[in-house]
């Protein structure tokens, strides 16, 4: 419901190659480190977002979306549900043109607000599961 395959199907392909991943550190037990290598594979510059602001994958990490000093197309969510919409909120004042929020994170009011602002949005899905599956 939160993932047609039209959604995300252009999201993956049609919306741009620069992914900001929230969530993201060298905590190579975490899923959004391998999901960040996966986007990788398939031709995505990923920027890591994280507190700790690490580089992770070759990449530059900011503590904040807000600190990313060029412009992003897809803001993927790997933080958890409670804290997910304000990522969201985050995404769409940076101009992002799409949120994509991990398995597991829903917020509904996100999704509205972030549909409504003119953004794409997919919630509880991953793209390292939907990008091989497009070929």
């Amino acid at each position: 419901m939160y993932g047609d395959a039209a959604t995300v199907r252009k999201i993956l392909t049609g919306t741009g190659d620069t992914w900001a991943v929230v969530g993201l550190s060298n905590n190579e037990a975490r899923a959004a480190f391998g999901v960040a290598r996966v986007l990788q594979r398939f031709g995505k510059r990923i920027v890591p977002v994280h507190p700790k602001a690490e580089t992770v994958h070759g990449e530059q990490g900011y503590a904040s979306l807000a600190d990313i000093p060029f412009p992003i197309d897809v803001v993927d969510v790997f933080v958890n549900s409670e804290l997910a919409g304000a990522v969201a909120d985050e995404a769409v004042a940076a101009g992002a043109k799409a949120v994509w929020f991990q398995l597991g994170v829903i917020d509904e009011a996100a999704f509205e607000r972030t549909r409504a602002a003119g953004a794409e949005m997919v919630m509880d899905r991953c793209p390292a599961i939907e990008i091989p599956r497009l070929g």
